[in-house]
């Protein structure tokens, strides 16, 4: 039968009922408990009060076997017309897969030992007019359960299971960095200038300024001004925005952990993005070892470490004081085909051969330290290599997962570097705020960033990170 079809009889049976005098999309009803839970504690005799969705219905003459659903789970609920008051019976007459309804009566086991509820009222509390995807089959086509994620939820159980898992791990960084003594804040998401992290910003006008503001790229520049202000240890869990390209790892929206800590240095921060992620992994899997993508990650402190500079240098020749220029031709030496070449920076450059390799190969947990301080204009120099920045990105999976610096606080050294860093980054701007705070006197500090739409991707076995993400930003349907 086509939908259109399939809807115009749903909508009959809605007016044909509401002309009866129902309500066909019902207020409160009061549940009494969930449906996992009178699984997990069944008791025979039991009077509940559930709602929730029919997924299933087997009509047997003047009785029924319904399968309704809520967020919990499942149960099944037998249906017989000399249990029901005349007004339940017609409400169950005009039923369809998807309806939600509101049931009262009491638990028992059939025959076969299956928990059950035997129903003595039914309620309409919401009429569904769109048929759901067929039972064995789900929704399988990727356009349209990114696009309906509300009907990908109802069909495909595992993806409720995604997101269930990315609360839990969320809830449990929270309570982890509180146990800490970290404190939560929040800092704006319109920025008047872009900055703290690279990218291209979404741009907007606010009207009664007249004045041009920018969703925000990082939050890093004020947290750091919290850190002038005397708030020691602080954090972040953050959206994010750049106008950039879409992939199975990028967003133009995101969620990002940043954390700072006073008196800290990008050493602190290895530790505790070890802890993070080794205590996730022992909360979600029960060890430190989980599948990713079919493979193995054992993430069994202490991570391994390589140097950046070293990687490149032994692949690619390219030296912390090589130019463009340079780096070019010894990317085009080693057919590493580099599109555009007269237009890019030196820091756009690095990032494909940041890009190329892909977390050196490895799946499991590695530390990349050493990167060049000409593409660390925030991070503190390293005092016997002051061409190297004290700073890493963590890769498991073959992914970026994390980025930490030790946080450079001199103001003069700031400035220097940022008006440097302008000469490689035309779009950039100097944020002169942030300079004035950082005059007042910041302490040492260690700062990291964490991608949680990767985290979670990591720890749900999600190839995309369109999978992680309820809405994601998706093309416009072509008519």
């Amino acid at each position: 039968m086509e939908l259109d079809e399939i809807r115009r009889q749903r909508v009959k049976k809605l007016t044909d009922l509401a002309a009866k005098g129902f309500a066909v999309f019902g207020g409160k009803f009061a549940k009494d408990s969930e449906i996992s839970q009178l699984l997990v504690n069944f008791k025979e005799g039991q009077p509940v009060n559930l709602a929730g969705r029919v997924i299933a219905n087997r009509l047997h003459g003047k009785a029924a076997f319904l399968d309704i659903e809520d967020c919990s789970g499942k149960i099944q609920v037998y249906i017989k017309q000399d249990l029901l008051s005349a007004d339940g019976w017609t409400v169950f007459s005009f039923l369809d897969i998807g309806d939600i309804i509101g049931i009262k009566g009491e638990l028992f086991k059939t025959r076969t030992g299956e928990p059950t509820v035997k129903v003595t009222e039914l309620i309409m509390l919401s009429k569904s007019l769109s048929p759901l995807p067929e039972k064995w089959h789900g929704l399988k086509d990727i356009e349209i359960r990114y696009r309906q994620r509300y009907v990908d939820l109802i069909a495909n159980k595992e993806v409720k299971k995604i997101f269930q898992r990315r609360s839990r791990i969320i809830s449990f960084i929270r309570t982890w960095l509180d146990s800490k003594g970290f404190l939560e804040v929040e800092t704006p998401m319109l920025h008047p200038i872009p900055g703290g992290a690279r990218g291209k910003p979404f741009k907007s006008l606010h009207q009664e300024y007249d004045m041009e503001v920018y969703l925000r790229i990082a939050p890093e520049l004020y947290l750091k001004r919290l850190l002038v202000g005397g708030l020691e240890k602080v954090y972040e869990i953050n959206r994010s925005f750049r106008n950039e390209g879409v992939s199975t790892r990028h967003n133009p929206e995101f969620t990002m952990l940043e954390v700072y800590q006073a008196y800290a240095d990008y050493e602190d921060m290895m530790v505790l993005t070890q802890d993070i992620v080794c205590g996730l992994s022992k909360e979600l899997f029960g060890s430190f070892k989980f599948t990713y993508q079919g493979k193995e990650i054992d993430v069994t402190p202490p991570w391994r470490r390589k140097s950046f500079a070293q990687v490149v240098k032994e692949k690619f020749d390219v030296n912390p004081d090589d130019d463009a220029s340079k780096i070019v031709k010894k990317l085009a030496e080693r057919n590493l085909k580099i599109s555009g070449q007269d237009k890019l920076s030196r820091s756009a450059l690095m990032k494909i051969v940041e890009d190329h390799l892909e977390g050196g190969g490895q799946f499991n947990p590695v530390f990349f330290l050493d990167y060049f301080s000409q593409l660390s204009p925030l991070a503190k120099r390293k005092q016997d290599n002051p061409l190297l920045a004290e700073r890493f990105e963590l890769f498991v999976g073959g992914m970026e997962i994390a980025n930490a610096y030790s946080e450079l606080n001199d103001p003069l050294e700031q400035r220097k570097r940022l008006e440097e860093d302008l000469k490689d980054n035309k779009e950039g701007t100097i944020d002169e705020d942030f300079l004035s705070a950082l005059e007042y006197g910041m302490p040492p500090a260690g700062g990291l960033g964490i991608g949680i739409d990767r985290l979670v991707m990591l720890l749900t076995d999600s190839a995309s990170i369109r999978e992680v993400i309820f809405f994601p930003l998706l093309r416009p349907q072509t008519k």
